[in-house]
């Protein structure tokens, strides 16, 4: 499991992106997004530098959580 605190994320529109960006480079990769907490947490085979450059290529700010 990875998590990562992610701001900018409002809507279901943020939740899509995210889980798309992820699941385009993990089709295997199980996404969690709460926007109230503004996290993002995922099991996936990936490195968290290439998890974290695809939510931020979505326009979202990431640090480690």
């Amino acid at each position: 499991m990875q998590s990562f605190t992610v701001t900018g994320m409002t809507c279901g529109h943020c939740v899509r992106a995210v889980t798309e960006a992820i699941t385009r480079l993990d089709a295997a990769a199980t996404v969690r997004v709460d926007l109230a907490a503004g996290r993002v947490e995922t099991d996936s085979r990936l490195p968290r530098a290439a998890l974290a450059g695809a939510i931020a290529e979505e326009g979202y700010d990431v640090a480690s959580a």
